[in-house]
């Protein structure tokens, strides 16, 4: 089944939508991942029990995220340490746990930072979907591909050409506040975090460094 394309938010005139600070995604696949996810077919075979900034990702997150059985916004039977709010955009500025040397890609970037720093880690991301518009932090690279700076920080259609050609993966607690079932077509653009309004995005916030 296709993915029907869908509106930016009626309520929201496009000067609020698009905040000339950072470039608004329109009409990007997203897709579904979580926290100790297993290798499949379905995801190419890349595991999610460890992410590009985390090595331990499963136990720095205090379990599988799991996307079926839920309370609320968390996944059943713990609190998670880190906020269930994540997505992955395909860029990371690691690689081989070493810093790659085009961090003047990153719109916020402006000096040397430490080796063992994320530039990109924990930033936080407005999402809309229809009427819905959520917030969540980075968290991993992908969907597969990590180093597609022309579309992550410029304007450019993502490049993945796997399966859906997804441009962005959200977890089970961002799929659930933007309704989108198993994948749909969303906007998503880069945000302060001053700018992140309260909600319950903002009930755990992910500020680990790189962790291998």
């Amino acid at each position: 089944m296709g993915i029907k394309e869908v509106i930016s938010p009626a309520n929201q005139d496009e000067e609020t939508l698009a905040d000339q600070k950072y470039p608004l995604h329109r009409n990007i696949v997203a897709t579904v991942f979580w926290v100790g996810e297993e290798a499949t077919e379905e995801n190419d075979y890349i595991t999610n029990r460890e992410s590009i900034w985390d090595t331990h990702w499963l136990e720095s997150y205090g379990g599988v995220d799991n996307p079926d059985q839920r309370d609320g916004w968390y996944p059943q039977g713990f609190i998670p340490k880190e906020n269930p709010f994540y997505l992955a955009l395909p860029y990371s500025d690691f690689e081989e746990k070493q810093q790659k040397g085009n961090l003047n890609f990153v719109p916020w970037y402006h000096e040397p930072v430490a080796d063992n720093v994320s530039l990109v880690k924990n930033r936080w991301v407005k999402i809309f979907h229809q009427d819905k518009v959520c917030f969540g932090q980075w968290e991993d690279a992908g969907p597969i591909l990590t180093d597609d700076v022309d579309y992550v920080f410029g304007t450019a259609r993502p490049r993945n050409t796997f399966g859906l050609k997804a441009g962005i993966d959200v977890s089970p607690a961002l799929r659930d506040c933007l309704e989108i079932g198993t994948s749909a077509r969303v906007d998503w653009q880069f945000v302060d975090e001053e700018d992140v309004p309260s909600g319950p995005w903002k009930q755990i916030i992910t500020r680990s460094d790189p962790n291998f």
